[in-house]
C-alpha cells in the first residue's frame, strides 16, 4: 500500500502544477514492432525530431510485456503462436553537438506462458467477442511453431532468456521548430547481430535503417509528432529471404502541465518477410497507442503506455503490448 501511495502521489504532482506557455512536450512513445519475428529485423522506435543538448546524457529503462497468438493453417504454411515477451531494454543518448545525438540500445527478452490472457479475453468478450485465433487456441496453454512446406521456420522454448540484437543510432536535427516551420531530424540505424538466434531473439545478421523525425507545435498544449522510416535487412532469417520495411508514426501530444502529458499514436510497419504463405509473417501491422507522460524529478521522466492491435491488416500483428520506461537525463 505504501508503494501505491508512492505513485499516486508521484501521479498527482506531475497534473497539479500549471502550464506555461511554450513547455517542451515528451515526444511520441519508442514504440517498435513487437510482434515476435518482424523485430527480428533493425526497429527504428518513435523519436522526436528534437535532439540532445551538447554534453547530456540519457540513460533510459524500458519494460514491455507483449502478448503473441496466432493460428492460421494454410496449404503452404502453418503458424501457431500462444505466448508472452518481456522485453527489457537499456537504451543510452548522448548529446555531440547542439544538432547531432548518438545512442545505443541493449535489449534482452524473457519468453513465457504470461498472465494477460484473461483480462485480454474479459475485454474481448465485452467489445468484439473473442478473437478466432484465441477461440482456436483456447486450451492450449504455450505454442509457438511455425512451418513452411513442412519444414520448420520458427520454434521458441518457454522459459528461454537471451540477450537480443544491439542497435546503434544517430539523430542530426537539420531545422529547428520556428512560428511556421516544424523541428525535423535526420535519423540513422544499424543493427549488431548479437542476438541468440536458437531462440529467436536475433536475426544473425545486421540490418541498416534510415529516417527523418518531425515535431510540430500546434498550440499551447498540443505538438505533433510524424516518423518516417526505411530499413535494410541483410541475409536471411530461417532461410526466408528479407526485404525492404517502411514504418511510420503519427502522434499527437496533449500537455496537461509542464511535467504531465497524455499522447495518441497510430503505426504502420510493413513486413520483413514476403511470399511464406502465411499471414502472420506476409502481413503489414497497423497499431494504436495511447499513454501518459509524467516528470517526477527534474532529471527523471517516467511513461506508461498501451499498445493495441487494430486489425486492419488481420493476423500478422501482437495481440496487445503494455510497458512502462523511465528516462534520467544528466545534464553537463
Amino acid at each position: 500500500m505504501r508503494k501505491i501511495s508512492c505513485l499516486f502521489g508521484m501521479l498527482i504532482s506531475c497534473v497539479s502544477l500549471p502550464l506555461t506557455v511554450g513547455a517542451e512536450g515528451f515526444g511520441p512513445f519508442p514504440v517498435r514492432n513487437f510482434q515476435a519475428l518482424d523485430q527480428l529485423v533493425l526497429a527504428m522506435p518513435g523519436e522526436r525530431a528534437a535532439v540532445l543538448k551538447k554534453g547530456d546524457f540519457d540513460v533510459r529503462l524500458e519494460v514491455a510485456n507483449t502478448a503473441s497468438i496466432a493460428r492460421d493453417q494454410e496449404e503452404q504454411a502453418d503458424a501457431t503462436m500462444k505466448f508472452e515477451t518481456v522485453r527489457a531494454g537499456l537504451f543510452l543518448r548522448y548529446g555531440l553537438t547542439d544538432r547531432l545525438e548518438i545512442g545505443a540500445e541493449i535489449p534482452g527478452y524473457h519468453r513465457h506462458r504470461g498472465f494477460m490472457e484473461e483480462p485480454i479475453l474479459g475485454v474481448e468478450r465485452g467489445t468484439t467477442g473473442m478473437a478466432p485465433a484465441r477461440k482456436a487456441l483456447r486450451e492450449t496453454a504455450y505454442a509457438f511453431n511455425i512451418t513452411n512446406g513442412g519444414r520448420t521456420l520458427f520454434q521458441g522454448a518457454k522459459g528461454a532468456t537471451g540477450l537480443g540484437d544491439i542497435s546503434f543510432y544517430g539523430k542530426y536535427q537539420l531545422l529547428k521548430e520556428t512560428s511556421t516551420l516544424p523541428a525535423l531530424s535526420f535519423r540513422v540505424g544499424v543493427k549488431a547481430p548479437t542476438g541468440e538466434t536458437d531462440q529467436v531473439f536475433g536475426s544473425g545478421h545486421p540490418d541498416a535503417g534510415i529516417g527523418l523525425a518531425l515535431d510540430k507545435t500546434l498550440a499551447t498544449h498540443w505538438i505533433l509528432y510524424a516518423n518516417l522510416n526505411g530499413v535494410f535487412p541483410t541475409g536471411q532469417i530461417a532461410g526466408l529471404d528479407l526485404q525492404p520495411v517502411m514504418s511510420g508514426l503519427v502522434a499527437v501530444e496533449y500537455l496537461w502541465t509542464d511535467n504531465f502529458s497524455i499522447t495518441a499514436q497510430f503505426d504502420y510497419y510493413s513486413p520483413p518477410f514476403h511470399g511464406t504463405g502465411t499471414r502472420v509473417l506476409d502481413k503489414g501491422v497497423t497499431e494504436s497507442v495511447i499513454g501518459v507522460s509524467c516528470r517526477i524529478l527534474p532529471s527523471l521522466l517516467w511513461q506508461v503506455y498501451g499498445v493495441e492491435n487494430l486489425d486492419f491488416i488481420t493476423g500478422s500483428a501482437a495481440d496487445f503490448t503494455i510497458a512502462t520506461l523511465f528516462t534520467y537525463r544528466m545534464r553537463s
